[in-house]
């Protein structure tokens, strides 16, 4: 007789109609992204850009729309991998009777003039989004019968469409209030209700299409030929963007390609602007409430990504970072948001889709992101860490950055002493944190340096003297009775994010206090080897729930026993970090060492980002050992 599983928090691995977050594939025009499950339905699609209504949402709700294309009665492929150097994904199927292939891709090409979709604010490149989702199969031996189901439901799974066709039955338009999107394909369609559907038995060399576009006047290839075409030229634009990059003749260079790629998909082309991650809602923790909205651009990013974007030579994304950086709207006392739409709009409030079933179970279901307007402290260092990165690189300080440098100094020195809620976003209620401190440590720190550059002496000795003022009371205040830096003021809890202490040179390599910390965290802070933002039982976040270890902070660890000299260590981590990757060689949010399954947002920028600079540092470290006697 069964017995009974005892009542307990839900499994990452529990049984479920959800695709494991790690088995989605990324596509991405630089304009929107997708995510194709194994089985070739595309569970998540906004359209026309990152932050839009979804048109396929199955990722968060089985009713919420998706679109399929492979084999009839088959949902586990051969194998799956992304075209070398492109974010063009190639899946192979094999069943009875026959192998074939297929293959997908958002498109880019050749900009044909003005992006009306999406209009640009920075400088159109060659390149543009084609605004089509093209999807080829080809029989490779045998013969298969292929599937087409396309089922779009807009806004999040609240509106289905009309379905109209026409070219007999091989054009079908999907309308719903304001948006249409077009489905072209060589298959016949039929109309059910609010999907199409079609179903053809494909023969040894023999190759079919289908194409969904909502372009100007809903253009899209019209043929089998057409669209592998622009498949082909979409896998061009990879590998020509890829060779721009450094060369990386390392061990790790698959998965530092890998990474570069997935941050370049995330980057919204129009306006220079990465998005935190591709998805909202995919839950923190299995069946709960840690679910966030995170298609926006956090300032926090900023350093990170133009440590990662300047290490791989990739200078014009940087600058173009930075220029969406200056165009952004200040609050009225001078200091930016901590984050911000994609377009640079500050009003992100959020809302919860109670009609949804999220992720698993996993609710609610958030639309927008309710810490938009909190007060982190730390938001001046990264937009500060970020201009001295770049104005190094760049061997001058931009004319309309100087106001940015002022303005965040002039805030950072306002605010350093307050309580805020903290790197992590808590939403319980305000403390010294650490972290913070020590960012405003590094705003005034880089602002001296950039006034230096500037040639304005004076505000570099005031700016100076506020960073010694901040960096003497963290370590008055900020470092508990063993010499580690704490969570906050109020607790010896340990906290991930002091590691930035190692990653902004807040204390010499050989300092006791950074040694001791960075060691703490890595023995007292990890489950598995793997680190925790924090332990939640010892942190007021206002949420209930226990997370999975977050990948950032163990690439940050990997940084931080690179920076105090543990190499090995430090090589020992990252590889054991590289193992998790997705199949895909992607990563999640976060890791749930008790099962291996990825949790949270996917892709997740910050995780990618986090990879590159552990990357680097160690390589760097490795260089440098090769010229030693």
């Amino acid at each position: 007789m069964a017995v009974a599983e005892s009542a307990g928090p839900q499994s990452a691995a529990a049984p479920s109609p959800f695709t494991p977050i790690a088995d989605y594939a990324f596509l991405s025009d630089c304009h929107s992204g997708a995510l194709v499950a194994p089985d070739g339905t595309i569970d998540w699609l906004c359209v026309p850009r990152f932050d839009a209504p979804s048109v396929f949402g199955s990722l968060l709700d089985r009713q919420a729309g998706g679109f399929r294309l492979g084999p009839y009665g088959f949902n586990v492929p051969a194998a799956r991998r992304y075209e070398p150097g492109t974010n063009v994904l190639v899946t192979t199927w094999h069943v009875p009777g026959g192998w074939v292939e297929v293959r997908d891709g958002l498109t880019i090409g050749p900009r044909r003039g003005p992006d009306t979709i999406t209009p640009h604010t920075r400088p159109p490149a060659d390149d543009d989004a084609g605004h089509v989702l093209a999807r080829t199969v080809t029989c490779l031996d045998g013969a298969v019968e292929i599937e087409l189901l396309c089922e779009p439901v807009f806004d999040y799974g609240r509106d289905t469409p009309e379905w109209r066709t026409e070219d007999g039955g091989h054009v079908a338009d999907a309308t719903a209030g304001e948006l249409t999107v077009r489905l072209r394909t060589d298959m016949a369609l039929g109309v059910e209700g609010g999907r199409v559907r079609a179903r053809h038995t494909l023969r040894a060399g023999e190759r079919l299409f289908c194409a969904l576009s909502w372009a100007e006047e809903l253009a899209g290839p019209a043929s089998a030929d057409e669209a592998e075409a622009q498949l082909t030229a979409t896998a061009l634009f990879w590998r020509t963007w890829l060779d721009r990059a450094r060369p990386i003749d390392h061990r790790w260079r698959e998965p530092i390609e890998r990474a570069a790629l997935t941050i370049k998909g995330l980057t919204y082309m129009p306006t220079g602007a990465l998005v935190a991650a591709l998805t909202t809602s995919l839950p923190e923790t299995p069946g709960g409430e840690r679910n966030w909205d995170y298609r926006y651009a956090w300032m926090r990013d900023a350093t990170f990504t133009l440590r990662a974007l300047h290490w791989l030579n990739l200078d014009w994304e940087a600058d173009e970072f930075m220029q969406f950086v200056a165009d952004l709207e200040p609050d009225a006392d001078g200091a930016l948001q901590i984050m911000y739409g994609i377009d640079g709009r500050r009003d992100l409030t959020e809302s919860t889709r109670d009609d949804l079933s999220g992720y698993a179970g996993a609710r609610p279901v958030r639309i927008g992101n309710g810490a938009f307007d909190q007060r982190q402290n730390d938001v001046y260092g990264a937009v500060l860490d970020s201009i001295l990165l770049h104005t190094r690189r760049s061997q001058r300080l931009p004319r309309r950055l100087w106001p940015i440098v002022e303005s965040q100094a002039a805030c950072a020195t306002k605010v350093w002493r307050e309580p805020d809620q903290g790197i992590w976003e808590a939403r319980g209620a305000p403390q010294h944190y650490v972290s913070s401190k020590l960012m405003g440590w590094v705003a005034l720190d880089r602002a001296a340096k950039l006034a230096e550059i500037g040639g304005e002496e004076q505000k570099r000795r005031e700016w100076q003297a506020t960073a010694d003022e901040i960096r003497a009371d963290i370590l008055e205040h900020g470092t508990s009775s063993r010499g580690v830096l704490r969570q906050h003021y109020g607790t010896d809890a340990l906290d991930a994010s002091t590691l930035l202490a190692a990653l902004f040179g807040f204390l010499p390599a050989d300092d006791p206090v950074l040694r001791a910390t960075v060691v703490a965290i890595a023995d007292e802070l990890t489950e598995d080897g793997f680190v925790l933002r924090y332990r939640t039982e010892e942190t007021d976040d206002g949420l209930s729930g226990k997370e999975g270890t977050f990948l950032i902070c163990s690439f940050w660890l990997v940084s931080a026993l690179a920076e105090i000299g543990q190499l090995q260590r430090a090589r020992d981590l990252m590889e054991r970090l590289l193992r998790v990757a997705s199949p895909l060689g992607l990563y999640a949010e976060e890791f749930d060492t008790a099962t291996g399954r990825h949790l949270g947002n996917f892709p997740q920028a910050f995780s990618h980002l986090a990879l590159l600079e552990a990357a680097a540092r160690i390589i760097l470290a490795e260089r440098l050992d090769e010229y030693k006697d």
